[in-house]
């Protein structure tokens, strides 16, 4: 019987103190309803100016001003120099001489090594003898024929025999002169891959000489821009590892479509030359492929997109105060996050450039 009673009091203290937090969440529901609507009271008096105009939403605005706009393609080049060679032997031997040194600065002609040919310069000492002895039968035999004395035959072969041989030696000093490797061009030793007495076969390069009184920016540039740059194009070329950037000019663009990547060439040579410029330096173009002298731009960000289209958020002016107003805009071409705008605005309009989301047409605001 205790039991039964003890359990009969535990089952009323439990519904009694659910009724209790029952009846508190009532009351604290009917505390905040009564909070949330005292601070829309206090909001709805706190928006009228003394004058009665009503003080919006809070927004950032600019006037809208034409000005220039510039649209550059932007790709990734390397520095060559104008003139950058290899130079290769043009006859094979081992090295017996090299006159120069990396950093040195050459002149075109200026020999820069020697290969061995002292086997040609004995095969000169021979035939040189020989021709001595032919020219001198050749001049008797001529001093005879001219006194009309012995037989056209004898004259004949003396002559041939002197000029076969000079030919043999002209053809001999020519590959004696190729046994000597000279530079091309005016410009500095950047790579010398060969060593005395090395084994050096013709093409095989032993020299690496650039001119750099001028240098250029090589760099592939999509198809899809064919028709975009041109010669002549302005370009900022901005070296990343020296945080410089120069201006240049486009002076050759190529109208051969590479089919394996399908892109084009463009160089552009730079005049007054950075010491510290490299060859094969990364570089970055900038090539200027649009220009618009008296622009309208906006921030791209405040160009917006509903059921009618494109449209800018702009301050208008009322007898109330200054309310949204949506303008329809036909946007242009978009760089560096501005974009132009082709239509819809114009000079003086103030654009919202803060605090232009979920506005909505007339909305009243503040600056």
């Amino acid at each position: 019987m205790k039991t039964k009673i003890l359990s009969i009091a535990l089952a009323i203290l439990i519904v009694a103190c659910h009724q209790d937090k029952q009846a508190q969440l009532v009351n604290l529901k009917k505390q905040r309803d009564a909070l949330s609507e005292q601070i829309k009271t206090l909001e709805d008096e706190q928006a009228k100016s003394d004058t009665g105009k009503v003080l919006g939403t809070r927004v950032a605005v600019t006037e809208l001003k034409p000005d220039i706009f510039n649209h550059f393609i932007e790709v990734q080049g390397k520095v060559d120099g104008d003139e950058n060679i290899n130079v290769s032997a043009q006859m094979g031997g081992n090295v017996d001489q090299i006159y120069v040194k990396e950093g040195d600065h050459v002149t075109k002609g200026q020999v820069l090594a020697k290969l061995d040919d002292k086997v040609l310069q004995k095969n000169l000492v021979e035939l040189q003898t020989g021709y001595d002895f032919a020219n001198s039968m050749y001049e008797k035999q001529k001093a005879l024929w001219d006194q009309k004395i012995g037989s056209e035959v004898q004259y004949l072969t003396a002559k041939n025999s002197k000029e076969g041989l000079e030919r043999r030696i002209a053809t001999l000093k020519d590959q004696i002169s190729q046994m000597s490797i000279t530079s091309p061009i005016n410009g500095t030793i950047e790579d010398i891959t060969i060593k005395v007495g090395q084994m050096l076969a013709p093409g095989i390069i032993a020299f690496r000489v650039v001119n750099f009184s001028t240098i250029k920016v090589v760099a592939d540039i999509a198809e899809a821009y064919t028709s975009q740059v041109n010669d002549g194009d302005q370009v900022a070329v901005y070296f990343p590892d020296l945080k410089k950037e120069v201006i240049g000019k486009v002076n050759f663009s190529s109208k051969f479509i590479n089919p394996t990547n399908r892109t084009f060439s463009v160089n552009v040579r730079l005049a007054g030359v950075d010491p510290n410029i490299k060859a094969n330096m990364i570089a970055t173009l900038k090539i200027n492929d649009y220009r618009s002298p008296a622009a309208l731009v906006v921030p791209i960000n405040v160009v917006q997109t509903d059921a009618s289209g494109s449209y800018v958020a702009i301050a208008e002016r009322t007898s109330k105060g200054d309310v949204v107003k949506k303008v329809n805009v036909t946007p242009g071409i978009v760089y560096n996050g501005l974009t132009e705008i082709k239509s819809g605005l114009k000079k003086g309009d103030r654009i919202i450039t803060t605090g232009y989301l979920d506005l909505e047409n007339g909305q009243a605001i503040n600056f």
